[in-house]
């Protein structure tokens, strides 16, 4: 144990020996004035995120989560995981939709990716601003019976979480955002540029 401890300092001994040598002998004097130069390498280890996460769900049926939706809730906060609640069960409320979207409904919100691809961010979605996603729009954002609504409506998927602008709390989307204001409970939702109509 003491041989190796001793190699170790005689290594770092010189290695110090040879960068003073080095700084001290490249043949010009040195200019007091001129800082000295220390070059830094630089490591970080992040952990990479998790391939999947197991959670118990509705009725205690196991739920694992893959992809960038495990991930995202790896990465949740303690507030974001129980203002989710438990994972829903069934074709309806995980998978992928035809434009690529993945998703995983929860109790009290949901987590989207674009797409099921390592490093795709996901986005939590809750409150009434999940709710005036999931109202059904025409087209040009109108609420409508025959519309369509969360990520395959006219708003798209989630581009952000929730997040406090003012005394407002906004999310975008592909093709738009929905802002709620907690103090009057009203929301704003905009698609391409045009405020309509919230539908709540």
């Amino acid at each position: 144990m003491r041989t190796i401890g001793y190699r170790h300092m005689g290594v770092v001994g010189l290695a110090v020996i040879a960068l003073i040598t080095l700084g001290c002998s490249n043949g010009k004097s040195a200019d007091p004035s001129t800082p000295p130069q220390v070059g830094l390498i630089a490591t970080s280890e992040t952990e990479a995120p998790p391939t999947e996460v197991k959670l118990i769900g509705e009725r205690d049926v196991e739920v694992t989560l893959t992809g960038p939706i495990a991930a995202k809730y790896a990465s949740a906060t303690e507030i974001q995981r129980q203002a989710l609640g438990k994972p829903l069960t069934g074709d309806r409320n995980a998978g992928a939709r035809e434009s690529g979207v993945v998703f995983q409904q929860f109790q009290g919100g949901v987590i989207t990716a674009k797409n099921d691809d390592a490093g795709t961010p996901g986005y939590i979605t809750w409150g009434k601003i999940r709710e005036a996603w999931n109202v059904q729009r025409d087209p040009e954002g109108v609420p409508a019976v025959t519309g369509d609504n969360g990520s395959m409506g006219p708003l798209g998927a989630p581009t952000s979480d929730e997040s406090a602008v003012g005394d407002l709390l906004v999310t975008t989307f592909e093709h738009g955002k929905i802002e709620y204001d907690p103090k009057t409970d009203q929301v704003e939702v905009t698609v391409n540029g045009t405020v309509v109509p919230s539908g709540l």
